[in-house]
């Protein structure tokens, strides 16, 4: 196959499909399920509902008057996805799946539970997806979420080979990485029968850190493509996503690690860093080959246990008085064979013989051997138990949340935080969380992707007067969080927050704002997708 010479410039097509109107609704009844994200942000409401069978009822449905709010399973919890008055546009129909050798084309409204079930039937995996499985593959793409594996895997960004956008015109984008690169100058030409349109590249530096869904992508001789990635549907809208898998099928074990104290949960996390790299560096395949860790503070646990999640996970956590680690291991076909001779190897008199042995002997070393339980290879009953611990924390929150509004307080929403720092500054940041809630006088709990620095300091509202507060801490982080190298915007996006289109402002300035309309002019100039969300 000849290869193409990148260019700066792309070619629009006209869209595929049989013309017709795409099913719309108008009804109340019909759309009041479609009026919150997981935001819970207060007044959601919709024109209408409108589901394209395919590309060309999608782009007369864009051609129509506006605006349109994209939708996949409304999981944001940056109000990204709750209408104001917009026609709320779904891609359910759009729900392909084809597996081509090491890369998968995905529809935008397929769910990540249904893309994941798909590739382990064919032996495959996408590890870089976001923890909760009721995202869409649009959805994830577009918000730029990642999730817990980045620390061995890279973010979704990394792991998108293809796409295909619908823009506000009705013309069609096929994107392959490697084909459009930004011209010297800082552009993109788009070029189609109404004609050509110039688009900018902002000229703001992005923080350097895994992780970073803040805003529109931007750096020197950067390609189209990734343009799209993280801009939470405002410049067109994903239909097809093509991903790169991992073949063979890693086998998998989840360890529960329960800590009397952060101090240790820290200290072990960055053991299991130093001995994951090392082994990728230097090709040890007797190392832990860590893929992520995962992080509760003791705040979550008392959440835990009031829900019942600890029961209903079969789990006890009498034994985590400061924090809980989910440690997912990644273990060869041979590995995972010899994981009983290994552990038993190690808990003996003989030498570890591999990375579960060596664990083992990591988790004596820190005196919490005797605390841990492992889930081996093949006991996905087991791991997915453990897993479930870390999804049970934000959707315990959300009930209470939910309750309070539905108790008479509708006032009351989420308020938190979704910040990076580089690793080494990770115990200097939690400090912050920790010192800048408990000064407010506020309840909060704080979990996530310990193995990349990515944590999420949530807000636990009691009452109204509790949300001003939070709100100004938040920003407070968002400076403490720049000052270390960080990103206070990692993996949810800004959506239609008012505090994270703040942080997103401190990042990079009113000049970096207008830079990104200028981008968003460019290829929307009606303002028709997604207005509200990233800035005003």
């Amino acid at each position: 196959m000849a290869l193409r010479t990148a260019t700066h410039i792309a070619h629009l097509r006209a869209p595929r499909g049989a013309a017709a109107s795409a099913p719309l609704t108008r009804d109340p009844d019909a759309l009041a399920g479609f009026l919150a994200d997981a935001a819970y942000l207060p007044g959601g409401h919709a024109a209408a509902l409108v589901r394209p069978r395919n590309e060309a009822e999608l782009a007369a449905a864009l051609r129509s008057s506006g605006p349109f709010l994209p939708i996949g399973a409304q999981s944001s919890v940056t109000g990204g996805a709750t209408p104001y008055g917009e026609t709320l546009l779904s891609l359910q129909h759009f729900a392909q799946l084809e597996l081509e050798g090491a890369r998968v084309r995905a529809g935008a409204g397929v769910s990540l539970s249904d893309l994941r079930g798909y590739l382990e039937e064919r032996g495959a995996c996408f590890p870089p997806v976001p923890t909760f499985e009721g995202a869409q593959v649009g959805g994830a793409v577009s918000t730029g979420a990642s999730g817990p594996a980045t620390f061995k895997y890279g973010g979704v960004r990394g792991g998108v080979c293809a796409l295909t956008v619908v823009l506000a015109s009705g013309e069609v984008l096929d994107l392959e990485r490697g084909q459009v690169r930004a011209h010297p100058d800082g552009c993109f030409e788009l070029r189609g029968p109404a004609g050509t349109r110039r688009v900018p590249v902002p000229g703001y530096r992005m923080p350097p850190v895994p992780k970073c869904s803040a805003g529109y992508f931007a750096a020197p001789g950067m390609d189209l493509l990734d343009l799209f990635i993280g801009a939470e549907g405002t410049l067109g809208v994903i239909t097809e996503v093509t991903l790169e898998v991992v073949r063979p099928l890693p086998r998998r074990c989840v360890a529960l690690i329960p800590c009397p104290d952060e101090a240790r949960a820290l200290a072990l996390t960055a053991a299991l860093r130093a001995l994951a790299l090392e082994g990728r560096a230097s090709g040890r395949p007797e190392l832990p080959d860590v893929s992520a860790i995962e992080y509760l503070d003791a705040r979550c646990l008392e959440v835990l246990r009031a829900d019942g999640a600890d029961r209903r996970c079969a789990v006890r956590l009498d034994r985590a008085d400061g924090a809980l680690l989910l440690v997912q291991l990644e273990l060869s076909e041979a590995q995972a064979e010899r994981a009983l001779v290994d552990l038993e190897s190690a808990l003996g008199d003989g030498p570890p013989l591999g990375p579960l042995g060596r664990l083992a002997r990591l988790l004596e070393a820190h005196a919490l051997l005797e605390r841990s339980e492992l889930a081996l290879p093949g006991d996905t009953r087991r791991a997915a138990q453990f897993l479930a611990l870390r999804e049970a924390v934000p959707s315990a929150l959300n009930a209470r949340l939910a309750r309070l509004q539905g108790g008479g307080q509708p006032q009351l929403s989420k308020v938190g935080a979704d910040m990076i720092v580089p690793f080494e500054h990770l115990p200097q940041a939690l400090a912050i969380y920790r010192q800048g809630f408990e000064a407010a006088g506020l309840d909060y709990a704080v979990w996530g992707h310990v193995s990349d620095g990515n944590l999420h300091p949530n807000l636990i509202p009691h009452r109204p007067e509790d949300l001003e507060p939070a709100r100004r801490a938040v920003l407070e982080f968002g400076r403490a969080v720049r000052a270390l190298g960080g990103s206070p915007l990692a993996e949810h996006g800004v959506g239609r927050s008012a505090v994270k289109k703040r942080l997103l402002r401190d990042l990079y300035g009113n000049a970096g704002l207008e830079a990104m309309r200028a981008v968003k002019r460019a290829l929307d100039p009606d303002w028709k997708l997604a207005p509200g969300n990233l800035f005003d």
